[in-house]
């Protein structure tokens, strides 16, 4: 019998961000780290902010990781499977992201946050430097194949 995948831990976030090519690291105004690739976000930990709260005792969540994602039809994938720790709030609508706790990090395989980390550099990355990667990993761009 195999053993179960290894769920994801928020040091896996930074080392994955960190791991694809052209990757700098910025500092929010709370230090916070944000992973660019071209100067274009795609992963960053956010500051805490008042749409996105605790629902029973209304503090705000101090440990939540917005990840870019390819396209509304994706964030929806992610937002609407009653299984995933993933969310969005009202302050998100239309923009191409999705939002996660660190606290739920681990309900996620290392293999899912590799996938979804790399699809966030993905639509963020030039047009040349996702093709040169894609063809190092001999993959598709999401929504090419």
């Amino acid at each position: 019998m195999a053993a179960p995948p290894r769920r994801a831990r928020v040091e896996d976030v930074h080392e994955l961000a960190l791991r694809m090519p052209h990757v700098t690291v910025e500092r929010g105004t709370g230090g916070n780290p944000i992973y660019q690739v071209g100067g274009r976000s795609f992963v960053f930990f956010r500051n805490p902010r008042p749409d996105a709260v605790d629902p029973e005792t209304g503090e705000r969540y101090r440990d939540v990781i917005v990840i870019w994602v390819p396209s509304e039809a994706d964030k929806q994938a992610l937002v609407q499977d009653p299984e995933s720790p993933f969310f969005t709030t009202p302050h998100f609508n239309g923009h191409p992201s999705v939002l996660v706790r660190a606290s739920r990090i681990g309900d996620l395989s290392c293999q899912e946050l590799v996938e979804v980390i790399e699809d966030a550099w993905l639509s963020r990355a030039s047009r040349a430097r996702r093709a040169a990667w894609l063809a190092a990993q001999q993959r598709q761009a999401p929504g090419d194949g």
